[in-house]
């Protein structure tokens, strides 16, 4: 029987190097329920029509399609307005992005005319706007409540931080999440199997149950991109295996 208490699912990041049908086919060999599409898959200038047919060809594989991202937003109204748009024409319920920060006015306006979440992805080390969980939490926390934060474990841990601190900081704006494993908490970490790194996983998996997530648990497995499925699978293997067991 499936675990139903998370939403456990995949970026399609992590399967960037196939183009759709692969990447669909890869998904549903692995049993996959929800994904979130990255523009490799599906271009965020794709007609109407393009995106209603890669939509439909998610949903035939019986894979729901959950959002797209990472997207990254320059403070451009009529693009931001176009993402919107397309996550819209997919049927998508939250975008997973980097606004520029001179952007967020605008897209808080957008998730109130869509009624589309916007869940802001921290990128750790390197990321001068949005390097932990925190830091975007800050800056939307006074907006509407479509406007959240995608934690990615894995960066917060390369920059030695507690992902489970972060978690339990934003979660009232969590609207997505990364879930991924990594090597070393260091900023030259690097994703690895889940269960071969340094999160401890079960705590995780733990606190997304107790405070009752029920937004989507996206592995973003970024590791061997030639041949992402023996680490995907073990990975997705991993976090079910743990979560019988909780």
């Amino acid at each position: 029987m499936k675990d139903k208490r998370l939403k456990l699912g995949v970026t399609s990041y992590s399967v960037r190097k196939f183009p759709l049908d692969e990447a669909i086919a890869i998904n549903k060999r692995l049993d996959v329920e929800y994904i979130s599409l990255k523009d490799f898959h599906l271009a965020l200038d794709s007609t109407p029509e393009q995106i209603k047919t890669a939509a439909a060809k998610v949903a035939d594989a019986g894979i729901k399609l959950v959002g797209c991202g990472v997207v990254y937003m320059p403070n451009d109204e009529a693009f931001i307005r176009r993402v919107f748009e397309y996550a819209k024409t997919a049927g998508m319920v939250v975008i997973t992005a980097s606004p520029d920060i001179p952007a967020l006015p605008f897209c808080n306006q957008m998730v109130q005319e869509y009624d589309i979440k916007l869940a802001i992805h921290n990128h750790g080390p390197g990321d001068s706007k949005y390097p932990l969980p925190l830091d975007a939490y800050n800056l939307v926390k006074d907006m509407d409540p479509r406007m959240g934060v995608c934690p990615d474990i894995g960066h917060t841990k390369r920059l030695g931080q507690d992902p489970i601190e972060h978690i339990q900081k934003v979660f009232s704006r969590m609207h997505d999440f990364h879930i991924k494993d990594v090597d070393s908490a260091v900023p030259e970490g690097r994703t690895c199997e889940i269960g071969r790194g340094v999160i401890d996983m079960k705590a995780v998996l733990q606190t997304l149950l107790r405070l009752g997530y029920k937004g989507h648990v996206a592995l973003e497995f970024e590791k061997d991109p030639d041949d992402p499925v023996p680490g995907m699978a073990e990975s997705l293997g991993y976090v079910k295996g743990m979560l019988a067991l909780l």
